[in-house]
């Protein structure tokens, strides 16, 4: 039988199965026959179909319920558990937040669990009371929730401000949804939807909660079941009509109900109206007010709190009462919740206190040192630099700590060798002892300064701005190498010349550079007297204070900075014997590899610094030779410290990124790269043109420089050649054309308006700079030019050449000269007619093509020989191959004893074949007997 017929009906057991879903059958009880049966309509509008937001914010509702009952017993491990699940489930409603905007329901929920919390924190009593478990959820809980409604904060905020106004435009929002939900016809039964749960619940009071009376709990309980789960009352009409056995329709019906609700919401509806009703009558008054001259204040105006006084009325102010005030605020300093500027401030009125009270310098110095120290703690990220108004604080207080010190400098000792038991900070005969230490304040100072750089648009004014500090920073460091010359230990004296040099290393000296070349036009003698009055050279400073450091500094670090320090600006000065020999005498390049990494950049800036002092004087191998390790690499600018590369994540996480940029140069430091590419290609061109030359036909011909080869690959590969226009495409043309011997198209390439302005108007001595490329681009193009067309000639002319190339006489003879001796150029000078003879030693081009022929079988033959002696054996062969590629033979016989008999034949150097023999006596008869030819070419 079908179960259509034992049930009575088909509606009858659909009923049945969704009485199943909403709650579960209650045992013994059973259907009876119903008359009535719903038509296929009918049945239709029984099945809910929900929104995916009605779903998710169900979900909400249903965690935020479970985490009001577990604040109402104070069950924290739960309330944790339970606002980790309403984090996750908020993230899975992103979407539908995005659109709507976050529910008011969830940010009052989080307004309120904060506030709870910091009552249950603030709560001594109650939270040792707590167990273990509860304890530990609840400070998790607490840290969680703050750093949680950081991203909230202004919808918090205004619902602070206006709590029983967001739930009223709630209340309202959701009485015109089901009011509109109640007059369609469409919908046959009353959903339980998400918006119900919309609704203003009352928030329990934690106080209530931390005596521990529980009142009107139950009343609450039945508030939050009417407001807020409206299945309820579906549920239990359903289980009431299968136990009366009521008609089914009358379930679906929502008139009844709705009929019943209706005087709740006519309630709900007189409220707005009553308080609009009191606003007007406030407004009323609030005009009366004014007209009798009263002033209204408005709650939400914060009032303007008084400072917190220092001391009671009457306290006797001393030095004791001071420092113990000062251990005060002191302890606060790194917890959490501490604010730093009123500390500051704090700070700054006690040291106003005792200078009014004349309780001596030596309170006030300690307090000094507080001040700048809570000034660098401002910020408790490493990373994070100093705001302009807090770095202008702390060079005011560094500046009036050390007017303090030198006002008083017989009369107060500091240093962080005083233990705080032996201060001596009031006024007495014996003099002032306050632990402390001024050039680690200095050293931070510094330090932080680096970073405002740093962190500052280069291209902006704040940078130029920022950088007029850097003066008053070396007069600071300048007042303090003073003091510690006088009263500090060596080891300080080193430090603080360190910092000194970092702040005069890389400026180049134009003040010394003008007085080097003489008066300039245009100005007067008296001007050049006082140009001269304003101090010593940077050269007379640097070497002074390098000196001290290598003789007395004992850390390695300090002197390696130094040296590095001291070659660079030697390089910069153009000063090239000076710097290279510092470089080759300390032997850095050894050992430098163990070093941190900004003794590594500062190496780095060092050699580049070098090359281009080279380049300079016109040492175009030494440039080359140390601008090579840099330029190859392909990391310029982070080997330099001016950038960072784009590289995957997977080489530099995060963190070394951070770590990375904090090694960054300011960018008033920075080396430009495209001067230092430009002359990295040009010194290339001018060595690798004539080497190219020379070695046409070599197969073994090796690359000076990989970089420069790979410029010109590059300009080879472009089907069209226009006029070049960046830097590499303007040394590419000149390399061309210095192949072909054109000297002038080279020297146009190089020296022009657009490479003027991008590269050697750049350098100090632009105009001797340019006269040198010339002369240079002249030898050169003459080296190639003959070791190109040497083979056309029989004879030149020295003559002819000097006017090709516009070179003296001398200078072509010494050239030519140089390459003979140096078998370049298989020629021979005939000195009364002043002409080149060239020897026919040069191969032909098939010649050539025969050699390389050869080379390549000689090595194919030696590969061959080599695969066969691993796969016979060499163990007790007949040949073993020697370390000159010859082969020897070996061939003999031992006895128990007697004599060992060597003879063969050596080749020696001369080319002629020497006949050796000797004689060994050995303990007993030993007779050897072979011979070894070696011959030391390989065939």
């Amino acid at each position: 039988m079908s179960r259509f017929f034992a049930t009575g009906s088909d509606s009858e057991s659909e009923e049945s199965s969704s009485a199943d879903e909403i709650t579960p059958k209650a045992t013994g009880t059973t259907f009876t026959k119903q008359v009535l049966l719903l038509s296929d309509d009918e049945e239709d509008t029984k099945r809910v179909v929900r929104s995916a937001k009605d779903k998710r914010f169900e979900e909400l509702t249903n965690l935020i319920k479970t985490i009001r009952n577990a604040m109402k017993i104070r069950d924290m491990s739960k309330c944790l558990e339970e606002f980790e699940q309403l984090c996750r489930a908020f993230v899975k409603s992103k979407n539908i937040v995005d659109k709507e905007g976050v529910p008011k329901f969830y940010i009052r929920l989080l307004a309120d669990l904060e506030d709870y919390l910091n009552q249950l924190w603030e709560d001594k009593e109650g939270k040792k009371k707590m167990n273990k478990n509860n304890a530990k959820a609840l400070s998790t809980l607490r840290q969680k929730i703050r750093k949680y409604n950081r991203d909230y904060e202004t919808e918090i905020a205004n619902y602070k401000e206006n709590p029983d106004q967001s739930a009223e435009e709630e209340e309202e929002k959701d009485e015109a949804e089901s009011g509109s939900s109640s007059e369609s016809d469409d919908e046959g039964a009353e959903e339980a939807t998400a918006k119900s749960f919309l609704k203003k619940e009352p928030v329990p009071d934690a106080s209530k909660f931390l005596k521990g009376a529980v009142d009107d709990e139950s009343d609450s309980d039945d508030d939050e079941d009417d407001e807020d789960w409206g299945s309820d009352a579906v549920d239990s009409s359903s289980e009431s009509i299968e136990g009366d056995g009521t008609s089914l329709a009358k379930a679906f019906l929502k008139k009844q109900e709705d009929g019943d609700r209706q005087p709740e919401r006519k309630k709900e509806k007189r409220k707005p109206k009553q308080r609009l009703e009191r606003t007007e009558e406030e407004e009323a008054e609030d005009l009366q007010d004014e007209e009798q001259g009263w002033e209204k204040v408005k709650g939400g105006v914060p009032l303007v709190k008084e400072k917190p006084k220092m001391f009671a009325k009457g306290t006797e102010i001393n030095t004791a009462v001071v420092v113990k005030k000062l251990n005060e605020i002191l302890q606060a300093r790194g917890k959490k919740g501490t604010d730093r500027a009123a500390q500051i401030e704090l700070l700054h009125a006690l040291a106003a206190i005792a200078a009014e009270n004349n309780l001596g310098e030596g309170i006030l110095v300690k307090i000094k040192f507080n001040i700048i120290a809570s000034l660098y703690d401002y910020n408790p990220n490493l990373a994070a630099f100093m705001k302009a108004d807090m770095w202008k604080k702390c060079l005011d207080c560094i500046d009036e700590l050390l007017d303090i010190l030198f006002n008083n400098n017989n009369n107060i000792f500091i240093g962080e060798n005083i233990a705080e038991d032996s201060e001596n900070l009031a006024v007495s005969d014996q003099p002032f002892r306050v632990r402390g230490c001024i050039l680690t304040l200095v050293e931070r100072m510094d330090e932080e300064f680096t970073k405002i750089m740093q962190n500052t648009d280069p291209h902006s004014q704040e940078y130029v701005d920022n950088l007029k500090d850097e003066a008053r920073v070396c007069a600071i460091i300048d007042r303090l190498l003073g003091y510690l010359e006088a009263k500090g230990s060596t080891e300080e004296v080193c430090r603080v010349y360190l910092r000194r040099i970092m702040h005069t290393y890389y400026k180049f000296d134009y003040k010394a550079h003008r007085r080097s070349l003489g008066l300039q036009g245009g100005e007067s003698k008296s001007e050049q007297d006082q140009e001269e009055s304003e101090g010593e050279d940077s050269a007379v400073i640097m070497d002074r204070l390098c000196k001290f450091i290598y003789a007395k500094d004992r850390t390695d670090r300090i002197r390696t900075c130094a040296i590095l320090c001291h070659i660079y600006h030697h390089a910069l000065h153009s000063r090239w014997y000076q710097a290279r020999d510092l470089m080759l005498m300390s032997h850095l390049q050894d050992n430098i590899q163990h070093a941190d990494p900004p003794v590594q950049i500062l190496y780095n800036r060092t050699m580049v610094q070098l090359g281009i002092c080279a380049f300079r004087q016109g040492m175009i191998k030494d440039a080359h030779n140390a601008l090579l390790d840099i330029q190859s690499s392909g990391r310029a600018k982070e080997l330099l410290g001016q950038g960072l590369l784009m590289r995957n994540m997977q080489e530099r996480n995060a963190e070394q990124e951070k770590i990375e940029k904090r090694r960054q140069v300011p960018f008033h430091m920075h080396i430009n790269l495209e001067l230092l590419e430009c002359v990295y290609l040009v010194s290339a061109m001018l060595l690798e043109i004539p080497y190219m030359a020379a070695h046409e036909f070599d197969a073994r011909r090796r690359m000076i420089s990989k970089q420069f080869h790979h410029q010109l690959r590059v300009g080879e590969r472009q089907p069209l050649l226009g006029p070049p226009e960046s830097m590499r495409e303007h040394v590419v043309a000149a390399s061309k054309a210095m192949k072909m011997g054109d000297w002038r198209t080279c020297h146009g390439f190089i020296i022009n308006e657009k490479m003027n302005s991008k590269v050697w108007d750049l350098f100090p001595e632009a105009q001797r700079v340019r006269e040198m490329l010339v002369r240079k681009i002249q030898e050169e193009s003459l080296r190639t030019y003959l070791f190109t067309y040497s083979s056309v000639y029989d004879s030149i002319s020295m003559e002819i050449l000097s006017e090709m190339f516009e070179l003296e006489l001398p200078t072509v003879h010494s050239i030519i000269s140089k390459m003979i001796i140096n078998e370049e150029l298989m020629a021979s000078l005939d000195q009364p007619t002043q002409t080149v003879v060239m020897h026919r030693t040069e191969p032909t081009p098939l010649q050539n093509m025969a050699l390389q022929l050869a080379e390549k079988l000689g090595g194919l033959v030696e590969n061959n020989e080599r695969v066969f002696d691993l796969k016979q054996g060499v163990y007790g062969g007949y040949f073993n191959r020697d370390q000159k590629g010859g082969y020897q033979q070996k061939q003999g016989y031992q006895r128990g004893g007697g004599y060992q008999q060597k003879q063969g034949y050596h080749r020696d150097q001369k080319g002629g074949y020497q006949q050796k023999q000797n004689y060994q006596r050995g303990g007993g008869y030993q007779r050897g007997g072979g011979y070894n030819n070696q011959n030391q070419s390989n065939y």
